[in-house]
This record gives C-alpha cells, sequence and structure tokens, in this order.
C-alpha cells in the first residue's frame, strides 16, 4: 500500500499544507512560554444563534464548530502549520488506485464516559451523515464511501466508489466527530466526546460553558480548566469587553478599529492568511438569476478592489467568481481578473432581456463583519449599470437557519477549504447540501469526479482550472474577496508561533491547542 499521507511530492494530499499557516501577529508575549494547565477563560463569539443544536448535521458556523472540536475528535486534523496529521488516527494508507483507505485508530482514545473508541463507532459516525434522511452538508461526501469494514477494533477500511487522493483531508472536516454507538445508533445527544473537554452548560445563542477532562487521552493539549464561550454579535461589543478585560478572546475583530486595537500593549491581534472568501451568492433556479447573462451584469458590476480597500480595510484581495485562493493547489493563475465594468454590466443586463431592473439583496453582519455595509456599497456600484439594489436588512439572529440558502440573493461567506475537490463538493457539487447557489452544470460535475482521482498532476491541474473557469463564468457564485482571519486575545492567553488559518481561530481547535500565559 501506497502511503500517500508521507509523500508531499505526490500530489495535493500535502500539497497545500505549506500554505495553510501563515500569520501575522501583533505583542504575544505569551509564545516563547511552555504550555501550563490551569485557567478559566470567556470567549465571545460573533457567531452564534438561538437555533444552534447539538447534531454535527446542523453545524454552521465558528461557534458551534469551535464546541463539536473541544468536546469530540476527528479522524485527522490540518495542524497549525498546515499539514494533516492524525487525530484519533493514528495513521492512513491508500490503496487501489486512492480508491481504498484504511485507517488504523490510536488505542489511548477514549470518550468521557470512559469507554473506548472502536472502529464501530467509528463507521457509525461516519456513516451516521449518508442516507436519505441525512440532514447533513457532507451527505454527498459521506455517500462517496461505497462500503464499511473493520479489522479488529483499532483498523477502519473505507471503500470509495471512486478514487479520491484527497480523501484523508475530508476526514478533518468538523461535521464528521466521533459519536459513541449505542443501541445500533450514534448518540450525539448526551454530547459524550472524545475530546479534551465535557460540556456542562449549553443555551443556544446565548451561552456554553466547557470544562477539562482529567482523563483526556492527549497529555499536551487541552490546557484550561474551563471555557465559556459567549455570543456577542455586536463588534464594538465584543472589543469593550475585551479591553476591559471581561472577555479574554473575540472572534472577527472590527477592522475600522483594528489599527487603535494593535497599539494597545494588553492586546494581542492575530491575523492568519488562508481560504476565507465573500460572496453574494445567487439562488440560479429562481428568477433572475437562473438567467446567466444578468449573473454577468451582477458580476461585472461591482468594484472588488473598493471593497477590499473599504469593506476589509486593505487586510485582503479581490476575487474572481470561484473559491480557488491564489494559494491553493491548482489555482489556475491565467484565468483573467475580472474588473468593474458598468458598460459590459449593462450590456450584459440588456442581452438578458433588460433595461433596468430592481433587485433585492439580503445581509446581516452575521455574514461577515461589515456585510451590510457592503450591501450598501455595492448598492452604489450598480447603480450606473441600470440595476437598483434594494438593501433587505435581516437581523443576526438565525441569519444562516432564515436566510441563507433560503433568500436568493444575499451576503454570505465561506471559510474555504484546504483542497479543490473539498471545496468544490462541500458547496458546488449538483449534490452538495451547502450548494447555496443551487448551481447545476454537467461538464463541472463530470470534472469533479474525474479529478477527484485522477493520479496524473498536469491533467488534475487542467481539469481544476477548467472547473474554476465554468464557476467563474456560469455559476452564480459572486466571490468578490479573499480576507484573512482576524481575532484578538488578552496577554492572558498565549498559543504557538503558528495558527492554522483553515477555519477560524486556529482552524477553530483554539480550545485544546492555547493556553493562559
Amino acid at each position: 500500500m501506497t502511503h500517500l499521507f508521507q509523500t508531499p511530492s505526490r500530489r495535493s494530499v500535502l500539497a497545500g499544507g505549506a500554505a495553510l499557516g501563515l500569520a501575522t501577529m501583533t505583542g504575544l508575549p505569551g509564545l516563547a512560554q511552555t504550555p501550563k494547565r490551569g485557567g478559566s477563560i470567556r470567549i465571545a463569539m460573533a457567531e452564534g444563534s438561538s437555533q444552534d443544536t447539538l447534531n454535527p448535521w446542523t453545524y454552521t458556523d465558528i461557534y458551534m464548530l469551535s464546541v463539536g472540536l473541544a468536546t469530540h475528535s476527528t479522524l485527522t486534523e490540518i495542524a497549525a502549520d498546515g499539514s494533516l496529521v492524525g487525530d484519533a488516527a493514528l495513521s492512513w494508507e491508500g490503496s487501489n488506485g486512492a480508491k481504498t483507505w484504511t485507517f488504523k485508530l490510536r488505542p489511548e482514545v477514549s470518550f468521557s464516559d470512559g469507554r473506548k473508541l472502536t472502529a464501530d463507532d467509528v463507521i457509525a459516525s461516519i456513516k451516521y451523515h449518508a442516507g436519505e434522511d441525512s440532514g447533513s452538508s457532507m451527505r454527498s461526501t459521506a455517500e462517496t464511501i461505497a462500503d464499511y469494514r473493520k479489522d479488529g477494533d483499532d483498523t477502519v477500511i473505507f471503500e470509495l466508489i471512486g478514487p479520491n487522493a484527497d480523501f484523508p483531508y475530508l476526514m478533518a472536516d468538523y461535521h464528521f466527530l466521533m459519536l459513541p454507538l449505542e443501541d445500533g445508533q450514534v448518540n450525539w445527544r448526551d454530547y459524550i466526546g472524545t475530546g479534551g473537554y465535557v460540556l456542562t452548560d449549553h443555551d443556544p445563542g446565548v451561552r456554553t460553558l466547557l470544562t477539562r477532562r482529567d482523563d483526556y487521552w492527549k497529555s499536551d493539549r487541552a490546557w484550561f480548566d474551563e471555557i465559556e464561550i459567549l455570543y456577542v454579535g455586536d463588534v464594538s461589543a465584543r472589543t469593550n469587553a475585551l479591553q476591559t478585560g471581561e472577555m479574554d478572546i473575540i472572534s472577527r475583530v472590527d477592522l475600522k478599529t483594528i489599527n487603535l486595537l494593535e497599539r494597545m500593549p494588553n492586546i494581542n491581534v492575530v491575523e492568519a492568511t488562508g481560504f476565507l472568501h465573500y460572496t453574494f451568492p445567487m439562488n440560479t433556479t429562481a428568477a433572475p438569476f437562473d438567467n446567466k447573462d444578468l449573473r454577468l451584469a451582477l458580476k461585472y458590476g461591482i468594484n472588488r478592489e473598493a471593497m477590499v480597500q473599504t469593506i476589509l480595510n486593505g487586510r485582503g484581495a479581490i476575487g474572481n467568481d470561484h473559491p480557488i485562493a491564489p494559494k491553493m493547489p491548482y489555482h489556475d493563475p491565467s484565468i483573467e481578473q475580472r474588473a468593474y465594468d458598468p458598460d459590459k454590466a449593462r450590456f450584459h443586463l440588456k442581452k438578458a432581456g433588460y433595461d433596468s431592473i430592481d433587485i433585492s439583496c439580503s445581509a446581516a453582519d452575521a455574514a461577515f463583519s461589515g456585510a451590510v455595509d457592503a450591501t450598501v456599497l455595492y448598492k452604489e456600484h450598480l447603480a450606473p449599470a441600470g440595476i437598483n439594489l434594494t438593501v433587505d436588512r435581516r437581523p443576526s439572529d438565525g441569519y444562516w437557519s432564515d436566510v441563507w440558502m433560503k433568500k436568493p440573493f444575499l451576503a454570505s461567506y465561506w471559510g474555504g477549504r484546504p483542497t479543490c475537490d473539498w471545496m468544490f463538493s462541500t458547496g458546488y457539487a449538483a449534490d452538495a447540501k451547502w450548494n447555496d447557489t443551487f448551481w447545476q452544470n454537467d461538464r463541472f460535475n463530470e470534472l469533479l469526479i474525474k479529478a477527484r482521482g485522477e493520479l496524473d498532476e498536469a491533467l488534475r491541474a487542467e481539469m481544476y482550472g477548467e472547473m474554476q473557469r465554468l464557476v467563474r463564468d456560469d455559476g452564480g457564485a459572486l466571490v468578490w474577496g479573499f480576507g484573512n482571519y482576524i481575532f484578538a486575545t488578552t496577554n492572558k492567553i498565549a498559543h504557538g508561533p503558528e495558527v492554522a488559518s483553515n477555519w477560524e481561530l486556529d482552524g477553530g481547535r483554539w480550545a485544546e491547542r492555547w493556553w493562559v500565559a
């Protein structure tokens, strides 16, 4: 068998690793310290909802992502330096042209009730996301597994319906949490996990309390004694709470005041560059967004440079209407950058059959900090093209359940994924639960399957290049910019010299990676 995860020259199994963990940090006096156990901390999250549930099917934001990864393991994880490492899995091997994957489990992994993690638990945990009754965003990924086998209690063998060289990366997704198998079903309701913390209190959209496990199987992780996570949607409130010491960590720093925050001696601002991107998704099955030329009019009608400078305060890069960031493996730099062109926007508007049009776009700052301002600015950009945009301001609470994938045009964002296949399969495949543009393109879906198992680097790159073009020119995603994850802590908090940038807050694994300085 070929140890694909040990051969970075092989393909993208590790090709994207080195690019993931870039971060800029101000202050950080605690970084040189040796991690130590103890202390209670409070963190204010920009996302959270009263409709959050403990079912991993439903996780959509950094709040529940953080809770899930603090209390449960995944088979693999994206390390702080961007490499792929084992979590509950000790090792993995690919064979049969990357169609068969064998995962060996760590013998020391145990649930918070004392029971050892077994192959049966792993199989049930992944299979839970498949099937007609599944409400999981990872259903389409789970259904690429044709068969599950075990070899004793410590080995799981996945037989895929087709080859996938990036399959070990998918096992790091925060939905694929290790859950206990009880009476033939996984038990997520009691929140018994294999992570470093147990959930002791949970009030959705308000507060979650986590307490460290004394028997955690990782001796070098989960340093805090107690963690209190609070949903604080207002960025000014989060910032003030950090400045006063009421909070120790805040997510999503206000870019309008970041310079002031960076100058404070007791505050550390961390900026991690990854795959975060901002979008205005259009439902391609709903009029008028079912017209390709109307979609192109909206894409030519946005000033991307102005958006990055005004909304992101220059801390990002312009997008080109597809989700593959420049630093990702197989990004195609030959694709012409789409520029702001009101005349072209008007041309495509007329080609779609309109001299002018009134369109509504829903937005709340739950989408991203400054989402409402971004939509107002976009309204100004569109006006010269004869497109009259109405900004539909929505409450932040319930935005992801009531607006995202419900309204035909809205402000949104994606954390991105480390590989092309993972990103495209999650958000653009015809059967993807999170295909938020409802876009279906036969050629794209054909290439998705072919590229996933293609072992020739050049051919694979060619396929992913064509897919980027298809999304850019035919799809419903208006990807206007790539941003940086920016969070802040007081001097009370310390962490390693690198933070992961696959998702916010050290890839969502801050709870077990950071400690009290």
